[in-house]
Parts: structure tokens; sequence; C-alpha cells
């Protein structure tokens, strides 16, 4: 699908990130059709930081990617009513920044949920029957039988139980899977009306044989060495997350050492992952590039749901999904 390159009459929405309605027209024409004309200076990549000032001067609103969006960005660009994230997690956007300024922040809650969910559990499938691993191996040539444990009957540990969480327990208990759970934010009712059992995370990762993560980053991580180090030898860990709920270089020696058996990562502390970085190594892996929300009904989802607040704001009303 050709992509709009150039503004509209009114208003401009500068759009920073290449997945922007990638797949749908919709959301495109309703920012035509709005009056709040998208441009997009580059389509098969993010816009460079180095470049987000001088495009955000003339923007009326800004939907954005992973692009860190800070105060000087803010300040850069005196005609902004409006900060959308093209997605859920709103932690490269400086919100604080944002309130003093009287910009609203809006983003797209629940728009991906199911297609990263879906993904989360391909990742626990792929860990523990190694199928990446297996893959690569023919393919170079080679025909090896890789044994990895059937799901049925193993716990699955998940940490943050909202949306996706909970799907993927659903997922799981489908699998003949035990499901524990921890969320600091979650009443444990909520948990076990699920059918789910709630626990403390040192518990959790005692317990399970595979580890899940899906909570909002808490800028330092989750997953310290110490708590690697208290996980269940030979677990699995999957974190389709954020990048830095996990200490990277301490789960590279838990992998190196064989305590923990494998890991699934599709988010990182620094993106793209660096080439020298230990986890390119380490055994059990498999790697993949943030890529979890990528299917096609998500994609139009979370373009329409941007769209329809960044029109909400400039014409004056609240928005529906503030952060």
């Amino acid at each position: 699908m050709t992509t709009p390159r150039t503004s509209g009459q009114g208003r401009t929405t500068l759009i920073t990130t290449p997945t922007f309605a990638r797949h749908a027209a919709e959301p495109w024409e309703l920012l035509a059709d709005g009056g709040a004309g998208p441009l997009r200076p580059y389509e098969d990549t993010a816009l460079p930081t180095a470049e987000l000032p001088r495009w955000a001067a003339d923007a009326d609103a800004l939907i954005a990617g992973m692009d860190h969006i800070t105060a000087e960005v803010m300040d850069a660009a005196p005609r902004l009513k409006v900060i959308a994230k093209h997605g859920v997690g709103t932690d490269t956007i400086d919100l604080a920044a944002a309130r003093e300024r009287g910009i609203p922040v809006v983003c797209a809650p629940g728009s991906n949920s199911r297609a990263v969910a879906e993904y989360t559990f391909g990742l626990v499938l792929d860990a523990t029957r190694r199928i990446t691993a297996s893959h690569t191996a023919v393919m170079a040539g080679g025909w090896p039988k890789h044994f990895g444990p059937e799901l049925y009957g193993k716990t699955l540990g998940v940490v943050g139980f909202g949306r996706i969480g909970r799907l993927v327990a659903g997922y799981a208990q489908a699998f003949g899977m035990r499901v524990v759970a921890h969320d600091p934010y979650v009443p444990g009712d909520a948990v076990t009306a699920a059918g789910t059992e709630p626990t403390d995370l040192h518990t959790l990762l005692g317990r399970a044989d595979v580890v899940t993560l899906h909570l909002p980053p808490a800028g330092e991580p989750l997953l310290t060495a110490d708590r690697l180090a208290a996980m269940k030898p030979g677990a699995v860990l999957v974190n389709a997350a954020r990048g830095d709920l996990v200490d990277d270089i301490a789960l590279a020696g838990a992998l190196h050492s064989g305590h923990l058996s494998a890991a699934a990562l599709d988010a990182f502390t620094t993106e793209p992952l660096e080439h020298g970085h230990p986890l390119r190594t380490a055994p059990g892996v498999t790697l993949t590039s943030h890529m979890a929300a990528c299917t096609p009904e998500a994609n139009r989802a979370m373009g329409l749901m941007v769209a329809e607040d960044v029109l909400r704001v400039l014409a004056g009303q609240a928005p529906l999904n503030p952060a």
C-alpha cells in the first residue's frame, strides 16, 4: 500500500514510525479527511532521533513508535497539541513534561493484546521444543533430533496478569498446564476467578517451568541476577513485553551456565540488539525483532485508535484513551 508522505489541508500529524497503518488505509484516510494530514518522512525506517525536532517544528500532532519524545522535542514543536503512542507502553514519552506543557498523551490499549499473547505462546512452544534451532540446523545441512518437554502438566508462571497475561494463561490451560500468576496491581481474587493461582514473585520463580513476562517497565530490571538464580533449574524464560524487565547480561550468564535451559525474547534493553551482545552466543535462545504486535488486525486497530484520538484532541474534545 502506498502511504501518504505530505500533509493535507489544515493541520499536520507527524508520524515517526514505519509501522503506522502499514496494513490499513482507514487510519490514513481518517486523518486526511479530518483535516490533520498525515506526514511520514520515512516509510521504511523510524525517523532518526536527530531529525525529530526539525520535523516536529510544524506538527500539530505527533504519532510516535519507540521514539523517545523528550521535553526538548516538545519545546521544538510550538504547535504540538497531542502526542499519540502507536502502541500501548508510553515509557518512551516524558509524560511529566507533556503535562507541564498541557499536551495530552494518548495510546491504544488492548489493540495488540491478542497478537502479543498468541506470539508469546508461540515463543513458549519454540523455546521448549527448539523449533527454530532445528530449522537453523536443517537449513545448514544438519538433521538433529532435539528433545524438549511436553507442556501438559508443566507449570507456567505469568508475571503480569493484565489483558495479555490472562490470554496467555488461557492458552496454557488449553494445553493442560498449571498456571500461577503474580501481579502487584491485580487482586488475588481476580486471578483466582480466571482459574489461575495467585502467588508472590519469589514462589512463582521457584515453581514455574516456564516464566513469561507481561508487566510495563519499572525503570530497573525486575529479573535481576538474584531472581534469575531463584528460578527453577532448567526453566525457560519468555519476554515479549519490555527488554528492561530483565538483566540481559545476567540472563546470558544463566543460559551459559545451564541454570536456565532456554529463553525466547522479543524485547531487549537496547534495540536493535548489539552485535556483540552475549545473548547472541548464549545456548538455547530464540531472539526476534520486537514483532509480537505485528499482525494486520492489530495494526489496523492501533492505527484507528490513535488517529481517532488525535482528531478528538485537535477538535477540543477529551481523548478516549489518555495515557
